[in-house]
């Protein structure tokens, strides 16, 4: 059975830092596009960033850019999201979401096939 497992959320004060890590099980992650995703109470769904399954690609939401990275490490199936300078603006569920998809793009987001379940991140004083 194939299952993504968000970890690393929590409760963070303002200028803080978390790692979201997607673990895989079931598969391996090397020939798959990894997206992040997130949603906060009354709005929608919005993504954040994504990495394709060569690692060559990243796209960057603009409320994202220049405080999270995305990255890979296809040894151990498992996709991070480094997010620093954190906001109160930036708690949500976040999402990570896979596709497979060979090459150097990321997905459209109605192309993901598999996602998590969420991991909460708070950002709070």
């Amino acid at each position: 059975q194939l299952q993504l497992v968000e970890s690393g959320g929590g409760l963070v004060q303002p200028g803080g830092s978390l790692r979201l890590s997607c673990a895989a099980s079931g598969f391996t992650l090397d020939a798959y596009a990894i997206g992040w995703f997130r949603q906060a109470p009354g709005k929608e769904r919005e993504g954040v960033s994504c990495i394709s399954s060569s690692g060559g690609s990243t796209n960057y939401a603009d409320s994202a850019k220049g405080r999270f990275t995305i990255s890979r490490d296809n040894a151990k199936s498992t996709v991070y999201l480094q997010m620093n300078s954190l906001k109160p603006k930036d708690t949500a569920i976040y999402y990570c979401a896979a596709k497979l998809m060979y090459g150097n793009r990321c997905p459209r987001v109605y192309e993901y096939e598999y996602w998590g379940q969420g991991t909460q991140v708070t950002v709070s004083s």
